[in-house]
This record gives C-alpha cells, sequence and structure tokens, in this order.
C-alpha cells in the first residue's frame, strides 16, 4: 500500500491542473469533425460508406510533423517577445480554432457535403497545429518520472474536452439545433486561452548548435538541418526505429476501426439522440476518466512496457462488446455495459501510450518530435479507419466489430518484440 502511495502522489503537482485544462482544449475539436459530425450525417441521412470517408478530415493529424518544426523553431513577432514562443502560438491557433468551429456549425452536410467536409478539414487542421504546441507544453513542464500522471491528467482533459463536444454538443441540438451547439463550442475554446494565458512558458535546455557553412541560402540550410533534419535524424539513431514506429501506428488501430462506426451503430439500431448523449457520451466519458487515471497510476506503479501490454489486450478485447451490442439490438443495459467496458479500457490503453510516446521524445526537440509520433498514431484513426464503412456495409455490424478485434492484435505483437529488445530511456 505504501508503494501504491507514494504512486498516487505523484498526481498531486499543482502544474497537472493547467494541464489537464489544456487537454480539454485539445480534445473539444475533435468531435466536432469526427463523432459528434458522424452523428450528424447519418441523421442527414448520409450513408454508412461516405461517414466511414469522413474519417479522412482527420488526415492533419497525421501530417502535422510536416509544420511542426515552423511552431516548435519559430517565433511570432511581437506576440513572442510578449508572451513566449510556445503561449503565442498557442493563444494565435486557438482563437483561429474558434472561428473555425462556429463557421463549421452553419455547414449543411445534406445539400453541402463538400463544404461541410472543407470546414471540418480547416478545424482539424487548426486542431492539430494546436494539439503540436499543448504537447509540447505538456512533456517541457514535467519532469520524466511525472510523464505517467501528466499523460493521465491531459487525458482527463481531453476526456472532458470530448465529454463537452459529444454529449454536451447533443443536449445543445436538442436545445437550439447544430448552429447553436457549434457556436457553443466555439465559445468553450476560450477555456484553453484562458489557461495558456496563465500558464508560464516551460523552461527547456538549449538545443544542439548546428554548425554553419558557407553558402547563399546559408541561414535557410541551417534552420533547415537544426528544426527539420536534426529531431528525425535523433529519432531514427534509436535502436529497432522501425519496429517503434510500426507499433505506434497498429496500437490503437482496432479500436479506431471499431470507434469510427461506433455512432452509425446507434442510429441503426434506434438509439436517440438524448439516449447517445447520456450513455454512451456523458457516462462514457466517466468511464474513460475512471480508464485514463488508473492507467495512469498503472504506468507509475509497474512501468511503460508492462502498462501497455495489459492495457492493450484489455482494449483490444472490449471490442468484442460492439458486437454483443449489435446482437442485443436497442438495448439501453446492454449499451450501458459496452461503454463501460470498452470506454474504461481504452482510456488505460490511452493514458500508457500517450506516457510512451512522451517518454521517446528528446527535450531538445519536443514539439517537432511528439508530432511525428502522434502523427503516425493517428494513422489507425483517420486513413486505416476510414474503410470502417466499407467493411460495416459489407459485413454487417457483428462480423464487423469481431474483425476489429482480430485488427488490434498485430500492434500487440509487435509490442513484445519490442519488449525483449528495445529498453526505455529519456533523452535529454
Amino acid at each position: 500500500m505504501t508503494t501504491w502511495g507514494r504512486a498516487l502522489g505523484v498526481y498531486r503537482q499543482p502544474r497537472l491542473l493547467a494541464i489537464l485544462f489544456m487537454g480539454f482544449s485539445s480534445g473539444l475539436p475533435l468531435p466536432l469533425t469526427l463523432g459528434t459530425l458522424s452523428f450528424w450525417l447519418a441523421q442527414a441521412g448520409v450513408s454508412r460508406t461516405a461517414i466511414g470517408l469522413f474519417a479522412l478530415i482527420g488526415i492533419p493529424y497525421n501530417f502535422k510533423f510536416v509544420w511542426s518544426p515552423v511552431i516548435d523553431r519559430l517565433g511570432l513577432p511581437v506576440l513572442t517577445r510578449a508572451l513566449g514562443r510556445r503561449r503565442s502560438w498557442a493563444l494565435m491557433i486557438q482563437a483561429l480554432l474558434a472561428l473555425a468551429i462556429a463557421a463549421l456549425g452553419f455547414a449543411d452536410p445534406a445539400a453541402a457535403p463538400l463544404a461541410t467536409a472543407a470546414l471540418a478539414v480547416i478545424v482539424a487542421f487548426l486542431s492539430a497545429s494546436q494539439d503540436i504546441v499543448i504537447d509540447a507544453y505538456r512533456i517541457e513542464l514535467l519532469p520524466p518520472e511525472a510523464q505517467g500522471a501528466g499523460a493521465a491528467a491531459t487525458q482527463w482533459g481531453y476526456r472532458f474536452g470530448l465529454l463537452a463536444a459529444s454529449a454536451g454538443a447533443l443536449y445543445a441540438v436538442a436545445l437550439g439545433g447544430w448552429h447553436f451547439a457549434y457556436g457553443l463550442m466555439a465559445a468553450l475554446m476560450g477555456v484553453g486561452m484562458v489557461t495558456v494565458f496563465l500558464t508560464p512558458e516551460p523552461t527547456v535546455p538549449p538545443r544542439p548548435a548546428v554548425p554553419p557553412r558557407p553558402s547563399a541560402i546559408g541561414p535557410v540550410r541551417t534552420w533547415f538541418q537544426d528544426a527539420v533534419l536534426a529531431p528525425l535524424v535523433d529519432l531514427l539513431s534509436r535502436e529497432f526505429w522501425a519496429a517503434i514506429l510500426i507499433f505506434i501506428v497498429l496500437y490503437k488501430f482496432g479500436d479506431a476501426l471499431a470507434g469510427v462506426m461506433a455512432n452509425p451503430l446507434y442510429v441503426a439500431l434506434h438509439f436517440t439522440a438524448t439516449e447517445v448523449a447520456s450513455v454512451s457520451k456523458l457516462f462514457g466519458v466517466f468511464a474513460t476518466l475512471a480508464g485514463v487515471a488508473l492507467g495512469g497510476l498503472v504506468v507509475a506503479r509497474i512501468g511503460l512496457y508492462p502498462s501497455l501490454l495489459i492495457c492493450g489486450v484489455l482494449q483490444t478485447l472490449a471490442n468484442l462488446m460492439y458486437a454483443a451490442l449489435a446482437v442485443a439490438g436497442h438495448d439501453l443495459g446492454m449499451l450501458t455495459a459496452s461503454i463501460a467496458i470498452e470506454n474504461v479500457t481504452g482510456g488505460m490503453g490511452s493514458a500508457a501510450f500517450v506516457a510512451y510516446l512522451s517518454q521517446l521524445c528528446n527535450l531538445s526537440f519536443t514539439a517537432t518530435q511528439y508530432a511525428l509520433l502522434s502523427s503516425l498514431a493517428a494513422v489507425g484513426r483517420t486513413i486505416l479507419s476510414a474503410s470502417g464503412g466499407w467493411l460495416a456495409d459489407r459485413l454487417d455490424w457483428t462480423p464487423f466489430f469481431l474483425l476489429t478485434t482480430l485488427a488490434g492484435l498485430p500492434g500487440l505483437l509487435v509490442l513484445v518484440w519490442l519488449m525483449r529488445r528495445a529498453p526505455l530511456s529519456r533523452t535529454a
């Protein structure tokens, strides 16, 4: 009990409160371009295949590493001097994101699906850009021994953001329609802006100097080598780097493949928006928060690799609950049970996975490296999971969710291989 008490003590750090609110700001935009939007699309009569393709809106999350060196290394005139590099970028992006979310609320998915998709892509791009800043902020604020708790705190905040933009948005739809709901979500971006404004700029060690080379484009070349090449070279110099990258892509793939079709399943089983908001969104988020807290505690207690394996197995098996729900039909008890099990185990897996990605980052290149690693992690949620609607149309619900369970196995096999060959260490 004393050992577990010491592990729990990591959650007492004051900076975790700021990280929690930053996590809220990160989580808020995601359902507005994925889960909540897919519910809107299903209500508007859009086909399953098309809804699945809408998952490609999340592609900016896959490619945020492309522009992450700019955010990581360049400052904004005037704002950087007044606020610092991290804070100035975060506040500017959050203001633009609030405007984009409000604009998306005035779209018409049934009459103008392409315009809706274009606005959603803009929201996703700005959301991915915000993540670049906030992920770096979190890693730089905390020492290595607190990264597990930091991952849990950011996931708690993230899930509260998801709650606001899923259950909260659906309740808002019942009150004032989709325009009102998205406008309210835009206003909630103020939570992240206030948090960033009140949180001090993190202190980081000096970056390694790059020897200058005489050239007409010397400054550009030097910046490119320092901001873009150096972080990539550092990652690719790690032992077994290819296996690490494959694991990052596959760890949450089965979970993402099932998740992209969750809302269409609820609509197909004739659950109402209020039922989905109350059980799947409201209760489900608190179940996820419990899982995240448990996952952060497990990481602090038994270490990263064992936590990744245990949580990964549980989150993979939890997809079977979707198959059970498809068989049970419109059954609120089964919906509640499936959401409880899937969200608790998914939260555990997310906490361990975020801690793992954070541990891989060199503090000299925090934003760029975390953007690259999290972009790879998003491949399963966007590009690979986009086929989910097509598969569900052809397999029907129960076989589809059985397949998503099997889709989680390759990532676990790579993890077992890494556990035996690639020890973890934090690079300062």
